[in-house]
């Protein structure tokens, strides 16, 4: 699948606020600091969509990109890349985390036109609790998603397989089924067709 076009929509502080339209929507979220806006940039080839920071937990509003897409030769098709603020992050104050986490939460339980959310996760990082219980939030409440491993570029090849591999292993202790996940690093444009593959099957109904 080919990205044609990337352009920022809107910023928005709740649900109320999102786009009106009924175009399917990917989020992208994790935890502060995991490479969520640079990933964005190399999926859309797009560098500067979203705003990348030395320092984490900048993201604190929904942000939406309308992508314009080729999916089989003049059939363009449009959808969104929704860049949801990062959890987790201790500087923030409590009634400011608070308040992110229940926009979150409103966002990813009634936003109708949610079609799939990708979770990073920092590959070379045991298992955090904050992203299992995330992962467990999200499987509970029926949430489509998927697993993004960041990063892979920092460890060599069988390291990150590695890594991969304990981490889907521990998954196992109450997940019947490991969700689809992606090893990507942004500095490599690695995973880049895989993602985009991925969403493609999921606009024409094929995941």
């Amino acid at each position: 699948m080919e990205i044609r076009k990337s352009e920022f929509t809107i910023s928005s502080a709740k649900l109320s606020q999102c786009p009106k339209d009924t175009k399917a929507e990917f989020a992208f979220i994790g935890r502060s600091n995991v490479g969520k806006s640079s990933l964005i940039n190399m999926l859309t080839n797009h560098k500067g969509l979203a705003k990348t920071s030395a320092t984490p937990g900048k993201t604190l509003l929904i942000n939406h990109f309308l992508i314009s897409t080729d999916l089989s030769g003049d059939n363009a098709k449009e959808w969104y890349i929704v860049d949801l603020p990062g959890y987790g992050f201790a500087k923030r104050s409590k009634k400011v985390q608070d308040d992110i986490e229940k926009m979150i939460s409103s966002y990813i339980l009634q936003r109708e036109q949610l079609v799939n959310v990708f979770l990073l996760i920092d590959i070379r990082h045991d298992p955090q609790k904050i992203d299992r219980e995330f992962m467990d939030w999200l499987g509970e409440n029926g949430v489509p998603f998927s697993i993004v491993f960041t990063k892979a570029d920092k460890l060599g090849p069988d390291k990150a397989k590695q890594n991969v591999k304990k981490y889907t292993e521990s998954l196992l202790d109450t997940w019947e089924e490991i969700p689809a996940y992606f090893i990507t690093s942004s500095e490599k444009r690695q995973g880049k067709e895989d993602i985009l593959n991925y969403i493609e099957d999921i606009l024409n109904g094929n995941v």
